[in-house]
């Protein structure tokens, strides 16, 4: 009662030196009203001005005695301007009746006003802070890879539904349960509409309960046409930057329902699969002469495996007397098994390639393209730019060493060997087909 006399004697005091002065009563009533609300702005900005002021030089105190980047986190997430409103609100919520004494039908409808305008600042404050919490956490190594920003969609569609249900009680002046009450009966609707936030929620967990990917993986899914690392992942969608610096966005839910391969396996291994083939032409396989193994014997790494070879083939042969007038009598060595023998020593001795990991070199069946003789190692590194140059040169000196073994790399015919070939006349029952200039050159 005291508060509402001296708010009427504040405005009565106004409106009198108004009316004094000869202005009429009623232009005395809206000049009053104008007075007080560039006083009330005044009192506000200068509320404001303050309460920053204080809120700021708190957190630099903190700051200069907390090693962590938190307080920096709360000033970038404007954390600090929104509670500096609450100061002017007061003020406002309180010039209101002083304000608008001789409008009082205004009075209700405003203070409504400042009543949603701070459900909606303290909303405000709370995603701020949900922001801070998630850019500091990212700071940490535990949660610096797992999909925070998810959850924190969740907390904040979660506060905005609050929020929304306070401003509606806050205007019908009803019980936020009878809205929700409301809402129960059209869950269904709620949930068709919200299908895509609680599929994503959902995967938004799995993922980060299975650890399937996390920020930094490198992942590859074909089907979106992504290859690269993952930059960002949040309650709808999973964002990979491609290696061709563009980006490929994909739903959350389909990294639980669909197919991708994680690199990272690979990334901690420390090596990078290599698995290629060489493909022989089947033609140019044959066996050995003993003065063709001595000729290969040569070749530093097959030395020794080539003499221990030798001397278990002659034993064998001695020993059930078999006639070697030919090759294919008894046992003798071929080329490409020599080849492949030397590929695997080879291999061996080559100081990029993992010797703690899986290496073999095996003989895959026949095709139309000739023989494979596949390669499968890893590589002792991960980088891309340099696993392509140690993949780069095992090939190289390779394709150049099946010479030495007479043997021949299958390819397809080009347009200069068919431009190569000596063509003959050809005869078909009477008629005769003459070469023609062109053919002859």
């Amino acid at each position: 009662m005291n508060t509402t006399n001296s708010n009427d004697q504040i405005s009565s005091w106004t409106s009198d030196q108004l009316l004094n002065l000869g202005v009429p009563e009623q232009a005395a009533m809206h000049i009053n009203m104008l007075v007080l609300i560039l006083a009330t702005a005044l009192l506000v900005y200068l509320a404001d001005f303050f309460s920053r002021k204080i809120l700021v030089g708190t957190l630099h105190k903190f700051a200069a005695k907390s090693s962590t980047k938190l307080i920096e986190y709360l000033v970038r997430n404007k954390v600090i301007v929104y509670l500096a409103r609450i100061a002017p609100l007061i003020i406002v919520v309180q010039a209101i009746p002083v304000v608008f004494a001789d409008f009082t039908s205004l009075i209700s409808p405003l203070i409504k006003l400042t009543d949603i305008y701070l459900i909606m600042l303290w909303v405000w404050v709370a995603r701020a802070l949900l922001r801070t919490f998630k850019d500091f956490l990212k700071t940490t190594e535990t949660f610096r890879d797992k999909p925070v920003e998810s959850f924190l969609q969740v907390l904040t569609i979660f506060l905005y539904f609050v929020g929304g249900l306070l401003i509606f009680s806050t205007l019908t002046g009803k019980d936020a349960w009878t809205f929700v009450t409301a809402m129960g009966a059209a869950s269904a609707i709620l949930m068709l509409v919200f299908k895509d936030t609680i599929m994503g929620f959902v995967a938004s967990i799995q993922v980060s309960t299975n650890d399937m990917v996390r920020i930094g993986d490198w992942v590859t899914m074909e089907k979106y046409g992504a290859d690269g690392d993952v930059i960002e992942i949040n309650l709808n969608t999973v964002k990979v930057q491609n290696f061709d610096k563009t980006i490929t966005t994909i739903p959350t839910y389909y990294l639980i329902s669909d197919s991708f391969k994680n690199w990272r396996g690979m990334q901690r291994s420390g090596g990078r699969r290599i698995k290629r083939s060489v493909f022989i032409k089947i033609s140019s396989i044959r066996y050995l002469s003993d003065e063709e193994v001595s000729r290969l014997s040569k070749i530093q790494l097959l030395k020794g495996y080539l003499e221990e070879r030798q001397q278990e083939i002659r034993q064998f042969n001695a020993a059930n007397e078999i006639d070697k007038s030919l090759l294919i009598n008894g046992r003798s060595l071929t080329n490409v098994g020599v080849f492949r023998q030397y590929v695997d020593a080879y291999l061996k001795a080559h100081p990029k390639t993992h010797k703690g990991m899986t290496m073999m070199v095996r003989q895959l069946e026949p095709t139309t393209t000739g023989m494979p003789i596949e390669l499968y190692l890893f590589a002792n590194s991960i980088v891309w730019t340099e696993y392509e140059a140690i993949m780069a040169d095992i090939f190289d000196h390779l394709l150049a060493a099946v010479k030495y073994f007479d043997l021949e790399v299958f390819e397809m015919p080009a347009a200069d060997d068919v431009r190569s070939l000596q063509f003959n006349p050809v005869a078909t029952g009477n008629m005769h087909y003459p070469m023609t200039e062109t053919m002859q050159n």
